[in-house]
């Protein structure tokens, strides 16, 4: 379980900070008009909607169609008016200098919806220099304020078209690929976690059986006992034969050898110090021969390489670590990625990693596990990082995984993918042998197409 409080993204450094800023549009999705078909106003800084909150509009975490955060550009006389897809009659407004709903044709009701750069748009109040503007706070107030970043706006589609994807032409960044979360954490390679959490395993089937079923996704939680790293759920205290971390990445470098052309990644949720870290991956035998650098071949500046290219080269494996190179510099360690363990944030984008307790009600939003420093819309101009998306709840209890895992297509399809503006990358589940459809199916069923550009 992924623990760790989230907080913002420190500067970073490397060749991936150079080119993730700020979020931009990917290539061709430069916008060319103002859609006629329901759209949501995802603001550029912080990748949050406005929504409708009880008559006031107010900055929500992307929430798909639970939220009143659906809106239909019309054109009118003078402008455009922004109807509420799922309110009859309501639109977005402006009194004074704040964002309301109201009757549709009320006064403040039409705006001036402009195309801006990098696919955004700015929300003018007709024939004046102030705009609909975000608020950097959760549930803050959309207001009526002036120029910048805050007033530039995505209008995100509510359903992304698709094109048929075409096997191995595909780039790293349009394949999506079964994740296991806390995949050490499953009963059968060994001891986990203290009684009473190693009664709960968030798998059922050892890391070879993973492999094996299709996982190409592998959440590994990484503790030092005895000067190696080990893996453990939450704490190695009191747990008794705990699985190496050395152990598991032989078994997948030992797959991907036997099997050329497949593709795996290792997500660290990190608590080790780089020298234990580098000790252990140096004790794995053929691991630097699969091991893929995106830092040493340009991706953050010439985008990711099909899958065909890291098939003919045996570039199959990457490897994250959630911990960030400020904080290694903090306490004198070496950059993780001078022996090609990779920072997950400068790398990917993922979301919050709870959707809840074991039972009740489910939160579907789809929002950043980072902050608005690091949004799920956090892009380049070539380089787009790859999303993970996490699909899990505080406790795995195996009734509501087997819910939740039925409805994993609908959150990716209708949740995920427009809050980040990009298809899910890794679909990170617990149990992932239950749910109907099975997140081995939705997997296959995201991998027949690609977003279609110029949305």
């Amino acid at each position: 379980m992924r623990l760790r409080p989230s907080y913002p993204l420190r500067t970073l450094c490397g060749t991936a900070a150079l080119a993730l800023t700020l979020p931009v549009s990917a290539p061709g999705r430069a916008a060319a008009a103002v859609p006629a078909h329901a759209v949501y106003l995802q603001n550029y800084v912080t990748g949050r909607n406005a929504a409708d909150s009880g008559g006031t509009v107010a900055a929500h975490n992307p929430k798909g169609n639970e939220d009143h955060q659906q809106w239909l550009p019309v054109a009118v006389t003078g402008g455009h008016q922004l109807q509420n897809a799922d309110e009859p009659g309501t639109c977005l407004g402006r009194s004074g200098t704040s964002a309301v709903t109201a009757a549709c044709g009320a006064d403040g009701t039409t705006w001036t919806i402009t195309v801006g750069a990098d696919g955004t748009y700015t929300v003018a109040v007709p024939g004046t220099s102030q705009y609909l503007t975000g608020s950097s706070a959760d549930s803050g107030a959309v207001g009526i304020g002036s120029a910048g970043d805050l007033a530039r706006w995505y209008l995100t589609p509510v359903a992304y078209a698709t094109t048929a994807a075409s096997g191995d032409t595909r780039t790293l960044d349009q394949v999506t690929f079964l994740t296991a979360h806390n995949a050490f954490a499953n009963g059968a390679d060994g001891d986990f976690a203290s009684f009473p959490v190693s009664l709960f395993p968030n798998q059922a089937r050892g890391i070879s059986r993973q492999l094996s079923d299709g996982v190409r996704g592998f959440m590994l939680d990484a503790y030092t006992v005895s000067g190696r790293a080990v893996l453990c759920h939450n704490s190695c205290d009191g747990v008794g034969n705990p699985v190496p971390l050395a152990t598991d990445l032989q078994r997948i470098v030992d797959f991907l050898k036997a099997n050329p052309g497949q593709f795996a990644t290792v997500f660290l949720e990190d608590y080790t110090s780089s020298d234990v870290l580098k000790s252990s991956l140096a004790s794995v035998n053929g691991l630097y021969d699969v091991l893929y650098r995106p830092d040493r071949e340009g991706v953050a500046t010439k985008g990711w390489p099909t899958m065909a290219d890291l098939a003919a080269r045996g570039r199959q494996l990457l490897i994250f670590s959630d911990r960030t190179r400020a904080s290694d510099t903090a306490n004198g360690w070496a950059a993780r990625d001078t022996f090609g363990v990779l920072y997950q944030r400068e790398w990917t984008v993922e979301n919050y990693w709870s959707m809840g307790g074991g039972i009740g009600d489910s939160d579907w939003s789809c929002y950043s596990r980072w902050g608005t420093d690091r949004p799920l819309t956090a892009d380049s101009a070539a380089f787009h990082p790859l999303f993970v998306m996490n699909h899990f709840r505080d406790y795995p209890i195996g009734s509501t995984i087997q819910t939740d895992n039925g409805k994993l297509l609908n959150r990716a399809q209708n949740f995920c993918t427009p809050a980040a503006r990009k298809k899910p990358n890794y679909l990170a589940v617990d149990r992932y042998d239950l749910g109907s459809p099975t997140p081995l199916s939705t997997v296959g069923t995201l991998n027949t197409y690609v977003l279609t550009p110029g949305q």
